[in-house]
């Protein structure tokens, strides 16, 4: 049968779901400003919204368990005397907090201790910042935190400089001068390398303690901006532009070459900036579009972004957020949440989930991912050390204990980049728990296990008249070749007798297949008083039942692929129109497979 060939996955089936409005973040002010920023950053704690308010700029940080309608009157974070472009949650202190502004400040915050929307004051109190860094001379566009080292600070100016700050000791560290605006940065894992993009359409990749470009070339050739995303602990990161007809793109680059691996991959034509985010567990990458209200995801498989599927939604979004993967909720199967903007004035959250019905940890969809711990601190990555930050097991998450720590350095036991292994052979017994894959190979018709069943019995009551007609020759016997040729058939019968089966005592020779070979009867004599079964028959009687377990487990999961390929042809046939001729022809495969399933 010829089918499409379906890459095999445990990520395939993930779907995004959206929250009802009572539990989103409603009454929300999202600012107005038109610089290409995100405009909200997300923690397992705290949302922060770039907000729409007067007398200079300010942000708020909404705490992820309020949901619901937010009051009128907020405490605002503010400090700025411009509008905040961007912000940047620290990724090992989830109170920590830094925000870039027109008025060419950046500065840190921490939120206070139970800090929460909801107080009795009519008018609440802002929140002050606890440092400001002067050293921009213009507006600063993006502040970025660095994802192995503690408190290492990169932020992005009109100046045309991106400025390496220690928050620690508010002194800027390192300068990175660019010859246009900058649009995007990106770290790498280890927190030693910068890949930017800028409005002079190059991709430049940094080895910032150098203060130096490592690598300089042509990027999207399209005049709006492009983004970049360094695909964490591998030597890749991505891009997102335009193309000079104004399509959106998506390439996978290797540091140090001036062209993408396996070219520029058209999406679509929309206007709208598709903001990437990536998942270094899953290797999963996702793309948000600016403007329109769908969300994309691939698998990095081969050096291939592998398309997965697109969330789509009605509500277009100015503003995308995905939290950490430290903050997703593992009993729910979630491998990853994204917080976007609806209409400027409530937040909704999706939840991307792997639909699975178990009720233990999935340990396969979860491997470890990076924790609360930084690699290294400041003054030794400035003095030029490099480690990554220690990863969590989420098991321990799972079950309700305190993260634990794994090494660094681990690696999933399949590396992405090799070649795919070769799937397993389906067994030739199915146990009870398996489930039927849609590529598993058919199992036996019922037509030939009614003759393994019918041949079992046979051979039973062959062995029956033999032991009561003890005292019978070889001449009396006048159908051993019927015989013999009946009991030959469970040779090629697809089910073979269970382990308890065959740990029975030896199975004695068979009169009848003696006498067909040799010519002469070698039955054993039995007692015309003893009314109790022998050995044999016992043992006849246990495959006997054996083999009717075996067939009804069959059977069961024959049923099981009847109504799997059953429900593929009904959703098949509600998705073909006029001109599927593909969908047509895989329909028509599927019903011929199952008529030849149906007894």
């Amino acid at each position: 049968m010829s089918g499409r060939f379906v890459r095999a996955s445990k990520y395939r089936h993930v779907f995004g779901k959206s929250t009802r409005k009572d539990s989103c973040y409603d009454n929300i002010r999202v600012s107005r400003n038109a610089w290409d920023t995100n405009l909200i950053k997300v923690n397992p704690e705290y949302l922060a919204v770039n907000w729409d308010a007067s007398g200079g700029g300010a942000f708020a940080v909404i705490p992820l368990n309020e949901k619901g309608k937010l009051p009128d009157v907020i405490p605002l974070f503010r400090g700025h005397t411009a509008v905040v472009t961007d912000t940047d949650w620290n990724p090992f202190d989830d109170r920590i907090i830094a925000s870039a502004s027109d008025d060419g400040k950046v500065m840190i915050w921490q939120v206070p201790q139970d800090f929460t929307l909801f107080t009795d004051a009519e008018e609440p109190a802002d929140v002050a910042p606890i440092a400001k860094f002067t050293g921009h001379t213009r507006k600063v566009g993006q502040v970025n935190f660095n994802p192995a080292a503690e408190n290492i600070l990169a932020s992005a100016s009109g100046d045309l400089t991106i400025k390496i700050w220690d928050i620690g000791t508010g002194s800027a560290v390192h300068s990175l001068k660019h010859s246009d605006v900058i649009q995007s940065l990106s770290w790498n894992a280890a927190g030693t390398m910068l890949a930017t993009t800028s409005r002079d359409k190059k991709l430049r990749v940094w080895d910032v303690r150098q203060e130096r470009p490592a690598h300089e070339g042509p990027g999207h050739e399209g005049a709006k901006n492009s983004r970049v995303v360094w695909l964490g602990e591998h030597n890749r990161f991505a891009t997102t532009g335009f193309s000079r007809m104004s399509d959106r793109q998506l390439a996978l680059w290797e540091p140090g070459s001036n062209t993408p691996i396996g070219g520029f991959t058209t999406l679509d034509s929309i206007s709208g900036v598709n903001m990437p985010f990536w998942d270094d567990s899953c290797n999963c990458l996702y793309l948000a579009g600016k403007g329109d209200g769908n969300i994309r995801y691939y698998e990095y498989e081969n050096d291939k972004f592998e398309f997965l599927s697109e969330y789509k939604s009605g509500d277009p979004q100015r503003g995308v957020a995905f939290v950490p993967k430290r903050g997703v909720n593992v009993h729910e199967n979630e491998v990853m949440r994204a917080y976007k903007t609806v209409n400027d004035n409530y937040i909704e959250p999706i939840s991307f989930t792997v639909p699975r019905r178990a009720e233990t940890f999935q340990s396969d969809i979860f491997p470890p991912a990076v924790g609360t711990k930084a690699g290294l601190s400041a003054a030794d990555w400035i003095s030029g050390k490099t480690a990554l930050p220690p990863k969590i097991d989420f098991e321990s998450i799972y079950e309700g204990a305190e993260p634990v720590e794994v090494p660094a350095d681990y690696k999933p036991a399949a590396s992405t980049t090799a070649p795919a292994p070769a799937p397993k052979p389906a067994p030739k017994e199915p146990e009870p728990a398996s489930t039927p894959a849609a590529t598993r190979a058919p199992p036996p018709e019922v037509k030939d296990q009614k003759s393994s069943i019918a041949a079992m019995a046979s051979k039973y009551n062959d062995k029956e008249e033999e032991e009561e007609d003890d005292a019978s020759s070889f001449e009396e016997i006048s159908k051993p070749s019927v015989r013999a040729s009946i009991s030959a058939k469970p040779e090629v019968a697809p089910i073979k007798p269970t382990k308890t089966a065959t740990a029975a005592p030896p199975k004695p020779a068979s009169p009848i297949k003696s006498s067909a070979f040799s010519g002469q009867s070698t039955a054993t004599p039995t007692p015309a008083s003893s009314s109790a079964p022998t050995p044999a028959v016992e043992q006849s009687l246990e495959q006997i039942k054996q083999l009717l377990e075996n067939q009804t487990k069959l059977i069961s999961v024959q049923g099981d692929h009847i109504t799997h390929l059953t429900a593929e042809i009904d959703s098949l046939k509600k998705r073909v129109g006029s001109g599927s001729q593909d969908q047509s022809e895989r329909i028509r495969q599927l019903e011929l497979e199952l008529e030849s399933l149906k007894p």
